[in-house]
């Protein structure tokens, strides 16, 4: 179907736009089934609007959080999206936050980890929220990375996989765990947050493109049957 943009005049207004679409997504699936199962990248665009919604009134008990990707470090290393999240979710009481990885951050391990816990999971998230590098990337689904061909399969069976991009990218040298496009896709809503003209200019470059090798996120815009909502600001 292709992707929507919701444009914002500024920072604080898009923070409140995904505070408001994520509040939305848990809202109908605390009615609906009683439990809400959420996506969140890591990164710094989408944290302002993690916290927005942690002050909301939810029945934080019943939501739980998984990284869309996680560096494999400890998980009280300061590149930890883990931790980001425990610290942006500090005043929702009663949220459960899982890891992808296991306590000290072991690439093998964590990834067995990861396939583990959402082997256990329920098979859709309720609302996944991606965000997207300048090389198109999204959660660590890295172009030119050895395992993205498999992580980009629409119909693969793996849930998470790890991921080692090539070049590590200086800022966070480190081996990744990623849930795949194949648990991305299976989202009851898909929401993707970026901000500056660069970034949309990417975003209008994959979408043009259509090669997910080359622009990972194109696997996401362009899936059928699905309107990923494109929440951006200058």
């Amino acid at each position: 179907m292709g992707w929507t943009l919701r444009a914002y005049d500024d920072a604080d207004a898009l923070a409140t736009g995904v505070a408001d679409a994520l509040a939305a997504a848990c809202d109908a699936a605390l009615a609906e089934r009683g439990h809400a199962w959420l996506a969140l990248a890591g990164g710094r665009t989408p944290f302002p609007g993690y916290r927005a919604l942690a002050a909301r009134p939810l029945r934080w008990a019943d939501v739980t959080v998984v990284p869309t990707d996680e560096r494999c470090v400890p998980h009280e290393h300061e590149a930890s999206n883990l931790r980001g999240l425990r610290e942006a979710f500090a005043a929702a009481a009663g949220v459960r936050i899982e890891s992808l990885t296991t306590v000290d951050g072991e690439p093998g391990a964590s990834e067995a980890h990861a396939q583990s816990l959402l082997a256990r999971a329920p098979a859709r998230f309720d609302a996944a929220l991606l965000g997207m590098g300048n090389d198109a990337h999204t959660a660590s689904l890295f172009p030119g990375a050895p395992q993205v061909r498999a992580a980009l399969d629409p119909r693969g069976a793996a849930r998470a996989c790890r991921v080692d991009p090539v070049p590590l990218p200086p800022e966070a040298p480190y081996p990744r765990i990623s849930l795949t496009a194949a648990a991305l896709l299976a989202a009851r809503a898909v929401h993707l947050v970026i901000t500056g003209d660069g970034k949309r200019a990417v975003l209008e470059q994959a979408s043009a493109a259509g090669d997910p090798l080359r622009y990972p996120i194109a696997a996401i815009l362009l899936a059928p049957d699905l309107d990923v909502q494109v929440h951006w600001c200058a």
